[in-house]
């Protein structure tokens, strides 16, 4: 019998989450239940990440009769073997949604689950949709709003200055290096929150309730008052007003080796605020960083101008509540 004929998919042997071939007719046909079609390598991490979303799956099941309203997902297609790739086909032939289990969880979760990135899912973008599209759109509402921002905010410019040279001496502004599209480094403005000599004993995250933080610089931090200088930044085209936050290479270096393609958030450039900004609160550890890349990925697969709109909105909420660090 052929692997890609009708017939092959109601006489193979089915697979259930526990390694058993066998499930019941009442677990098969649970409602919403997610069917996933896998590499037998990824069955047990996959399988974690739907059960910690609670999300009801099979694992490459291919006893289904019939496909009207089932979903059908596929992980790291390029590792996907012959009868795997025959049996979708045939699936979505007869009726069924097939699509990539990262596209799916996207839609129902709103952020992309990191232990599941592979390769054939960061590029697929690339092929479909250059990530230069709408450029022109972005760099418009960038300028837009950045010139907007420095008009109204100009009074609280010369009010943070003063309130930062008689708390503390040092200079009003700060420059770091960061890294921003393509690697590239460069220096962000920003004003200064600590004291000055914040770094003497190395470089390291800044934290909740840090002592290097001045009172100034707090308020300034909650409110985000200290990002502002950053508006010079986009101006000069380092930086968008909405992207992922910029981090230093310092930090990259260790971030990249424990979460996995760290650096494809340099394909769009940093961002003055960010989809994980508004998402996720203030955190400065690793499992924190995790967190915010996979609402980062979801940006940049699916970002868009409304998308960018609404993400200045909740940034504006989160500024006039205080939600800031």
């Amino acid at each position: 019998m052929s692997d890609n004929s009708l017939a092959f998919r109601l006489t193979t042997d089915t697979f259930s989450l526990d390694g058993s071939n066998q499930r019941t007719k009442e677990q098969v046909n649970t409602p919403n239940l997610l069917y996933v079609y896998t590499p037998e390598s990824d069955v047990t991490s996959i399988k974690d990440v739907l059960n910690r979303n609670q999300i009801p799956h099979v694992i490459n099941h291919y006893n289904i009769r019939d496909y009207r309203d089932k979903t059908l997902c596929f992980c790291k297609i390029s590792d996907l073997n012959d009868q795997q790739l025959n049996f979708l086909v045939n699936a979505a032939s007869a009726g069924a949604r097939v699509e990539a289990l990262l596209d799916h969880m996207g839609k129902r979760l709103n952020f992309v689950e990191t232990e599941l990135l592979h390769a054939d899912y960061l590029l697929e973008k690339n092929q479909r949709q250059p990530l230069t599209v709408n450029t022109w759109q972005k760099r418009l509402l960038d300028v837009g709003v950045s010139l907007l921002l420095l008009t109204l905010s100009l009074p609280i410019w010369l009010l943070t200055a003063l309130a930062i040279k008689l708390e503390s001496p040092g200079p009003v502004f700060f420059q770091q290096r960061r890294t921003g599209l393509f690697n590239q480094e460069f220096s962000i403005f920003k004003f200064r929150s600590m004291c000055v000599d914040a770094e003497k004993d190395g470089a390291r995250w800044a934290s909740k309730n840090d002592s290097r933080i001045t009172r100034v610089g707090n308020f300034i931090r909650k409110t985000r008052i200290d990002e502002l200088p950053q508006l010079l930044n986009v101006l000069r085209g380092e930086m968008s007003i909405v992207g992922p936050r910029p981090e230093r290479e310092v930090f990259i270096h260790d971030l990249e080796k424990q979460i996995p393609f760290y650096r494809f958030r340099h394909t769009v450039k940093p961002g003055v605020t960010g989809l994980a900004q508004v998402r996720y609160t203030y955190g400065a550890s690793v499992e924190d960083a995790m967190h915010k890349h996979r609402h980062d990925i979801y940006y940049i697969k699916h970002q868009n101008f409304w998308m960018d709109v609404r993400i200045l909105l909740d940034t504006v909420r989160i500024v006039l509540t205080g939600q800031g660090v």
